[in-house]
């Protein structure tokens, strides 16, 4: 039943092939309905391979659950960005005060989450047509292996049936890690929750300093709501920490409360529904909402791998692969978050996806290249970046290799809001390596649209830009971004920040 693809051996080695004389369903089945499961079932099928995709969303805790899409359709980047987007427009409003606008207006959590959810759905519906238009096979259920090529198809209904593929690929992602708080699961919701909810969150506690943690905590605070977010240690670990720390003072400018160096210790449900949270099991205060947002898990031990020779990392649920995305079982390969050690981005997993189908499928050779991918934070002041940060640079090259320059713009419309933006600053910084003529190894930048900024230089950065190309670019005037191509001051670990820059 399954075909055999001229170049399938395109692969790290020759034992990638299962048996060209054993016969199964399907050529490729697929495990998990996300952006990257999605990507390679459809990249297989145009390719003629004969491909089934399996999807299936277990409830949160708190009982949310969704259509098929995965994470950043459906909780992750879509509705983040669409908040995050909806948030601003409060301090654009202040901004465009200063050029003449009155405006007065309110804002609806209940008709925002409406259209949100409205428009994810809508998504959801695409990916099964999808699908269907392909024709891939698509299962809502939970996949679990029986053995190496057989795989237990559960729908939750009490319809159990059993699929067998020549590859499998493993692209289940990850859910959010709750800890083991007491009360945490009873008590708290996690941003498999937040962009569902009908009702407004109101006075929230945030407990984590990740990414999801700042991005929510920004979007309700720029909806006006008491926010809080208690921090054990540092902000946006992993990230660059000059710039981590700048975001943390921008949020506080603007109405984000944090609490440094503690944890909870224990959450309790009142009889009006509010959490009371404990920090050293003393009262710490009594919130509407507590979002739980300290890291994530892969799913990769709820798919019962030992049955097919595969073992993942328990304590974070991921597994190990080689440069091919290939498991310890040469015909079991993995996409996105549920890798160990990969950047747990949607469009890596895209392009990962689709590379593997072309190797399994087309003769291809290419790799995923994980190296000097782009990525934004969408706090209220946005954060770009690509390749090193400026710890990870010296870790890498050596503190004697590395150069910093910076410098800092405000963006031409905060001028004239001077009561609201006297103390807030863009600010931008390369880092070089001297060693290689001042090759630009890391890109960082703080200020509006600093995604869509950062998606340009990224291809810069592969392209082996160095300090010179930027210096001998003409800067587009005036813009926030050109301050890129006028940066001569040095960072030192004495420098202060730089003078303001802009038009």
């Amino acid at each position: 039943r399954s075909q055999a693809f001229p170049g399938s051996d395109g692969l790290s080695t020759a034992s990638c092939r299962a048996p060209s004389s054993m016969s199964y369903d399907y050529d490729l089945f697929v495990i998990g309905g996300g952006s990257g499961g999605l990507a390679a079932a459809k990249a297989a099928a145009d390719l003629g391979a004969k491909v089934a995709c399996a999807d299936f969303v277990k409830p949160s805790p708190a009982g949310a659950t969704w259509g098929l899409g995965g994470t950043c359709v459906n909780v992750g980047c879509i509705p983040k960005k669409l908040m995050h987007i909806s948030s601003l427009y409060r301090e654009t409003q202040m901004d465009a005060h200063g050029m003449g606008w009155e405006t007065k207006s309110s804002h609806s959590w209940e008709t925002m989450v409406s259209k949100v959810n409205d428009y994810i759905k809508s998504l959801n519906y695409g990916s099964k047509m999808d699908l269907r238009s392909k024709n891939v096979k698509y299962y809502n259920a939970f996949a679990t292996f029986k053995d190496p090529h057989t795989l237990t198809l559960d729908n939750g209904k009490g319809q159990v049936e059993e699929a067998s593929a020549k590859y499998i690929l493993i692209a289940c992602g990850g859910r959010p890690s709750y800890g083991d708080v007491p009360g945490t699961k009873e008590c708290c919701i996690s941003s498999d929750d937040i962009f569902w909810m009908k009702k407004a969150p109101g006075k929230t506690l945030v407990v984590g300093a990740s990414y999801i943690a700042l991005e929510c905590a920004g979007f309700m605070a720029g909806f006006g709501f008491d926010v809080t977010v208690m921090v054990r240690s540092i902000l946006l670990r992993g990230f660059d920490q000059d710039i981590a720390e700048m975001i943390g003072q921008y949020m506080e400018r603007h109405g984000t409360k944090f609490a440094r160096g503690m944890v909870p210790s224990k959450f309790e449900k009142l009889p009006n529904g509010q959490v009371k949270v404990f920090v050293n099991d003393a009262e710490y205060g009594i919130y509407d909402t507590v979002l739980m947002a300290i890291g994530r898990t892969g799913c990769a031990g709820q798919l019962n791998l030992e049955a097919a020779g595969l073992s993942y990392n328990p304590g974070n649920g991921k597994v190990v692969c080689n440069d091919s995305d290939q498991t310890s079982v040469p015909h079991i390969f993995a996409i996105g978050d549920v890798i160990e050690g990969k950047p747990e981005l949607t469009p890596v997993a895209i392009q990962a996806g689709r590379l593997l189908c072309k190797r399994l499928f087309a003769g291809s050779s290419k790799k995923m290249d994980y190296m000097d991918v782009a990525t934004a934070v969408f706090t209220p002041i946005e954060y770009g970046a690509v390749g090193y940060s400026e710890e990870d640079a010296q870790k890498a090259l050596g503190k004697e290799r590395i150069k910093v320059y910076y410098a800092s713009a405000n963006p031409l419309e905060w001028n004239l809001n001077p009561d609201d933006r006297s103390n807030d600053m863009g600010y931008m910084k390369l880092v070089v390596d001297k060693a290689e003529k001042e090759k630009v190894v890391g890109v960082h930048i703080l200020g509006p649209n600093a995604g869509e900024i950062i998606q340009g230089l990224s291809v810069a950065i592969r392209c082996g830009v160095t300090k010179e190309h930027f210096d001998d670019c003409v800067g587009i005037h005036p813009t926030f971004a050109e301050a890129y191509t006028t940066m001569d001051q040095e960072k030192t670990e004495t420098s202060a920040l730089p003078t303001k820059g802009g038009c």
